[in-house]
């Protein structure tokens, strides 16, 4: 006597249960910069996170102005010119107006 179960597998499918490891990894990458601003291939060394998911992040957090890049400079590990970004908003420039527009 076989049973005919019609009801779906409990079983998690590909894409379920994801969302917490990118919150934590979004706390790790939100976290490196705030001493001191670091590039995206220092933040992805030092916390061990894929770069192309620290540069989605970083696009994300520039919307919301949760981000900043600091300086633009060599990059003490790639040696190529690169921006320095700072989660610290003491460490945010000033934003000043050029001086060559014209106020009406």
């Amino acid at each position: 006597m076989e049973s005919n179960q019609r009801t779906a597998p409990n079983f998690l499918h590909k894409g379920q249960g994801k969302s917490t490891n990118f919150k934590a990894q979004m706390k790790r990458v939100f976290a490196a910069p705030y001493r001191q601003p670091k590039t995206m291939l220092m933040v992805s060394i030092e916390t061990g996170i894929l770069r192309a998911n620290i540069c989605r992040y970083i696009a994300e957090w520039e919307k919301e102005n949760r981000i900043c890049i600091v300086r633009k400079g060599i990059c003490p590990i790639s040696k190529h010119r690169a921006g320095f970004y700072t989660t610290n908003p003491e460490l945010f420039p000033a934003i000043v107006e050029p001086s060559n527009t014209v106020k009406l």
